[in-house]
């Protein structure tokens, strides 16, 4: 087979009926074996009534339909393990991803070898204000954060080779980050297509200022467990050592000076009537705590029984 097409949805009844004849249309036009996979991501509307007449329609259209809505990520994890072809697409079901961007992207999976190759709406046809800046800020943040170049994290349309999405797992809010998440697992051939963005023709956008402040959270936690996931010692121990240091200088600090002034035969107060001295105390305190936490979490990391060492690539006479 040669693509899965993944598409995550919430309430587009109105869309599918036009986004399936497209794909069809795009599908049959290049020869292309293939199948479809809408995830129907908690839909209150007749979503699901239209995935099931599609799929009678077309042996080649498959469902999976969530109790309730749990989010864009778990909806994308559910689709990648039941996708079976060689590259995998995903894109979204409010027709702003245009299915003929799908020919390009095949291509550059196969002819170029790439791992993994975003979309990028150079032209946007969103409100400038609301969502335009925020994502132009958020991809800068990105970018700097993670050390993949792409314009546009954000994108939907992206085009992955089978093995890509089989490595990683995709949970929480963090579809933004899958060229991350495919990076850190070893996979560094990433490429950037840009496609049309087309203006919304049907229902209303799931975007809201909640998602764009989740993103940058989530981006942090993605920076975190990336560079200290595993090894968090490298980061609370050596702030734990430091804090520890800066606060044991300063109270011996404090003790060379009084001891200064009491041979010199200078007034001196008590070390305890010194507001130094509580600071530095402080500092010592929050240092054996963030370098416990840091050796916690060693420990933790070495004692999880499902823990993944490695990835395979590939296996031979196995």
């Amino acid at each position: 087979m040669n693509l899965s097409i993944v598409i995550p949805l919430l309430n587009e009844q109105e869309s599918l009926p036009e986004l399936h004849s497209w794909i069809v249309k795009v599908m049959t036009a290049n020869n292309y074996s293939y199948e479809v996979i809408f995830i129907d991501d908690g839909s209150t509307d007749e979503s699901w009534n239209v995935i099931e007449q599609l799929s009678k329609e077309n042996t080649s259209v498959k469902g999976i339909r969530f109790l309730r809505n749990f989010g864009k990520s778990q909806a994308l994890h559910a689709g990648f393990a039941k996708a079976q072809a060689d590259v995998i697409i995903t894109m979204d079901a409010d027709l702003q991803d245009s299915p003929d961007e799908i020919p390009g992207l095949y291509k550059m999976i196969l002819e170029q070898n790439f791992d993994l190759v975003s979309g990028w709406k150079k032209k946007r046809y969103d409100s400038v204000v609301f969502k335009n800046l925020p994502s132009k800020l958020f991809n800068w943040a990105a970018r700097k954060t993670s050390g993949v170049h792409l314009n546009d994290f954000n994108c939907g349309l992206k085009a992955y080779k089978n093995i890509v999405i089989k490595n990683i797992e995709v949970s929480g809010e963090m579809h933004r980050y899958i060229p991350v998440l495919a990076k850190n697992a070893g996979f560094g051939k990433i490429g950037e297509k840009v496609v049309i963005h087309q203006a919304r023709k049907y229902g209303e956008s799931k975007f809201g200022i909640n998602r764009f402040i989740n993103g940058f959270l989530d981006l942090i936690t993605i920076w975190f467990l990336s560079r200290y996931g595993k090894r968090p010692m490298h980061l609370f121990g050596a702030f734990g050592v430091l804090m520890f240091l800066i606060g044991f200088i300063a109270t011996l600090f404090i003790i060379v000076v009084k001891l200064v002034k009491l041979y010199s035969g200078y007034e001196t107060i008590l070390v305890a009537n010194n507001p130094l001295f509580y600071i530095a105390l402080t500092a010592m305190i929050i240092g054996t705590q963030l370098f416990l936490a840091g050796f916690l979490g060693e420990i933790i990391l070495r004692t999880k029984n499902n823990e993944e060492r490695y990835k395979i690539a590939t296996e031979v006479n196995l």
